[in-house]
């Protein structure tokens, strides 16, 4: 009663793992971006259909992928370093059997895991829309991407794990230096702070529509790394978390000093002052 949808590209590493936690599904689809290792073949092996697109953005890509030809009208969409966990598995298969048609999407809380231990408390945004109604969901923004969903979205209890450092820090590290770039961007065109709303929010019906204005709000505050990493440490708790959430929230701070160093990079350029 439910497909599955992976996004890839390089991940022969991680594929088999997330494969084996849904291997319970009859539909796998993985839409590839071109990769150059094993990832294909390891698909292929396990039994997915798989589609080969140009990566050209997450948004595009996450579009494209949803008019794949599921064979059934929930799609489950993982990335490979996730995990569906089996009591996850098993209320999902169940809640699609009675879900009125009014609800086209349900959220599902995301564990973190750093060195083994799960960012319970360092963790900043812990529930995504992942069970989705074919044909209901729209994907925009590049970085920290927004999920629109036409119809009202429920919650799950199950959850769903991520192996954010799967390949390591310097993986970790280079991921985000590229998502910094972007937002720095972002920043400077103006278009990270256009939904500074203090409604928005607080009390905007959709979860990300709340984390983006949230991140408009926060992009406009003058010392942000140091900001994030008190509220990661002191106000979420990361200290509780031990040394994986000293270190996580550490690295949070660092990607958020990277953001501004490079937006005033961009501006000093705009400026034609001396790098």
């Amino acid at each position: 009663m439910i497909s599955v949808l992976i996004l890839t590209r390089n991940e022969e590493q991680d594929l088999r793992g997330c494969l084996d936690s849904v291997s319970w599904c009859d539909d796998i689809q993985v839409l590839d971006s071109e990769s150059t290792d094993r990832t294909v073949e390891i698909a292929n092996e396990r039994g997915a259909t798989v589609t080969t697109r140009r990566f050209d953005g997450w948004p595009s890509q996450r579009n494209a992928a949803m008019q794949l030809p599921f064979k059934h009208k929930w799609v489950f969409i993982l990335d490979a370093d996730e995990r569906a966990t089996p009591e996850l598995s098993a209320e999902m298969q169940h809640v699609v059997s009675y879900t009125p048609e009014a609800v086209a999407g349900y959220s599902i809380r995301k564990r973190d895991f750093l060195w083994g231990t799960w960012l319970k408390h360092a963790q900043l945004t812990p529930f995504y829309i992942r069970l989705v109604r074919v044909g209901h969901v729209q994907y925009r923004r590049d970085v920290n991407e927004v999920t629109e969903i036409s119809g009202e979205v429920g919650r799950l209890t199950g959850m769903f794990d991520h192996l954010a450092f799967s390949k390591g820090i310097a993986h970790w590290i280079t991921k985000h230096n590229e998502y910094s770039s972007i937002e720095a961007r972002l920043l400077a065109e103006g278009n990270a702070v256009r939904d500074a709303s203090l409604r928005r929010a607080f009390f905007a019906p959709n979860f990300h529509e709340r984390r983006v204005a949230q991140k408009a709000i926060f992009y406009k505050m003058p010392g942000r790394p140091l900001i994030k990493w008190f509220y990661m440490m002191f106000i979420r708790g990361a200290v509780l978390d031990g040394h994986a959430g000293i270190m996580y929230a550490a690295l949070q701070s660092f990607y958020e000093f990277l953001i501004e160093f490079k937006y005033r990079e961009i501006l000093r350029i705009r400026a034609g002052k001396s790098l």
